[in-house]
């Protein structure tokens, strides 16, 4: 009988189930993984799983079909490793972008493995930061610049730490939730806001001394927050659309772009290039690298964002829970290492 494994699916919205799939012998170059533990990206995942964006002629539309195999933030062991490898070995943590999946066959060329002495819990946020990073970086934040952070959920959250890396100041943090604006001062938020008892306007313009954000970082996904959000912004300031807004939004692009000047740019993790050159080497490996090796030398944190450890086979109740709780929820992890005793052949 082949090896089997079990891989983690929503047949349709609000739907979640297992389907068993065989594994192929890993080939010439490539690598058998056991998975150890995988992070929920929240916002693309409850997206997917709610069916709360638009069907029809959508970049949403494209990426979600069901039934939709979820998930991008794997880590796991090498089990066994294919003729013609190089740089792994049996053992060796490395990280992908596998769904949520026990085991899985890749190329060996295209994982990243895992520094010894880091937390596979903390490895598995590599996506997300790698993915930021990339948007930091075209967002050209500078030593001294005013940076705001409108939403505070682990893109956010990872978005004002590396604004600050690069030398963002002050960097200012904006959500409903006070949990998340809690976590945003560890993440390195010099200023938080909180809209239902403060006026976002006003609190910016104290923080800059009334010149206004340089950069404002919109991480909500909400398409409606970009209508206002656009207006924190200094004239000839840059406004990065970070998160994935599920709809249209209105701008007058007269009075908000065009008139003071302002520049819109959009980010996404797929901007990441495949290949180094010498003119732009941060492809995702790459980030991922610097992502891992930053996280070693306790350059960056992603410890206090780790709300929640849950069985893997728990999946339905997971994504239920986070559904209904999503404001008191951060990263939340799949563990793979409590099926040890069920795996299927």
């Amino acid at each position: 009988m082949g090896f089997k494994t079990r891989t983690l699916v929503f047949p349709e919205p609000f739907k979640v189930a297992f389907i068993e799939e065989s594994v192929p012998e890993p080939s010439f170059g490539e690598v058998l993984v056991e998975t150890l533990v995988t992070l929920i990206s929240t916002g693309t995942e409850l997206t997917a799983y709610s069916g709360s964006f638009p069907r029809e002629k959508s970049a949403w539309a494209n990426y979600v079909r069901y039934p939709f195999r979820p998930g991008y933030c794997n880590v796991g062991r090498v089990i066994k490793v294919g003729e013609g490898v190089e740089g792994l070995a049996e053992g060796d943590v490395v990280v992908s972008r596998v769904p949520h999946t026990e085991y899985y066959v890749h190329k060996a060329a295209t994982l990243t493995k895992v520094p010894e002495g880091i937390d596979p819990k903390e490895a598995a946020f590599h996506t997300i930061a790698a993915g930021v990073m990339n948007s930091v970086r075209l967002a050209g934040v500078k030593l001294g610049e005013s940076v705001v952070v409108v939403g505070a959920g682990l893109l956010g959250q990872m978005a004002a730490q590396f604004a600050r890396l690069a030398g963002g100041f002050p960097v200012v943090s904006v959500d409903l939730s006070d949990y998340r604006l809690q976590l945003a001062r560890k993440s390195g938020a010099d200023i938080t806001v909180n809209p239902q008892s403060e006026d976002v306007y006003e609190a910016v313009r104290r923080a800059t001394k009334g010149r206004m954000a340089d950069v404002v970082f919109e991480v909500t996904g909400n398409p409606q927050v970009l209508e206002w959000a656009i207006k924190l912004v200094k004239k000839m300031g840059r406004l990065v659309v970070l998160s994935s807004p599920r709809g249209p939004s209105t701008i007058d692009f007269h009075d908000e772009v065009n008139f003071p000047s302002r520049v819109i740019i959009g980010t996404h993790f797929t901007s990441q290039p495949s290949c180094e050159t010498p003119f732009y080497p941060w492809t995702w490996s790459r980030n991922t690298e610097l992502f891992l090796e930053m996280l070693k030398q306790r350059r960056i944190k992603v410890s206090h964002l780790i709300s929640h450890v849950f069985p893997w086979s728990e999946g339905a109740r997971v994504y239920d829970f986070l559904y209904r709780n999503r404001l008191r929820c951060m990263g939340v992890l799949l563990d793979f290492r409590a099926e040890a005793n069920n795996i299927v052949y």
